[in-house]
């Protein structure tokens, strides 16, 4: 995982521990699902999903949160093996579809994806809420503040 915060340029961002593996992926009640490969003995990539839910298709669908492999071990067929059982999973679950991000520097990445038949949907943006946003906005709702309408659909 931290092989993907370097590749991302996000290290700064990086706060993964084994604890929070733990707690969050290796626990009774998963918050996500992992499945890691390997070169020989050698785990060298992972893909990290979860399950959503369309309120348009009124099905489950899948989000991959991530798909990586690393430097040493690319070229091997290793990513797309890791892809293939998440999309098996997906079809296996009765998902509609299966979502990820992918950045728009990452050509090499795009190109592939597009090659699987992935669509790129330019007209969706991302939106975040970080945790100390999140905190302050609550706080202030249950001091009697009040969020605006967002308008449309939530």
């Amino acid at each position: 995982m931290r092989g993907v915060a370097e590749f991302e340029n996000l290290l700064h961002d990086f706060r993964v521990t084994e604890d929070l593996l733990d707690r969050y992926l290796f626990a009774p009640e998963p918050a996500a699902q992992l499945l890691v490969g390997s070169v020989g003995d050698e785990i060298c990539g992972y893909a990290l999903y979860f399950y959503n839910f369309s309120s348009f298709q009124g099905r489950p669908g899948m989000y991959l949160e991530d798909v990586y492999v690393e430097p040493s071990a690319r070229g091997k067929g290793l990513g797309k093996a890791l892809l293939f059982e998440v999309f098996r999973a997906a079809r296996e679950s009765g998902c509609q579809r299966c979502d990820w991000l992918v950045l728009d520097w990452n050509e090499r990445a795009r190109q592939f994806y597009e090659s699987l038949g992935a669509k790129t949907l330019d007209d969706w943006r991302l939106c975040r809420l970080e945790a100390a946003a999140m905190t302050a906005l609550l706080e202030n709702d249950e001091s009697g503040g009040s969020p605006a309408d967002p308008g449309g659909r939530d």
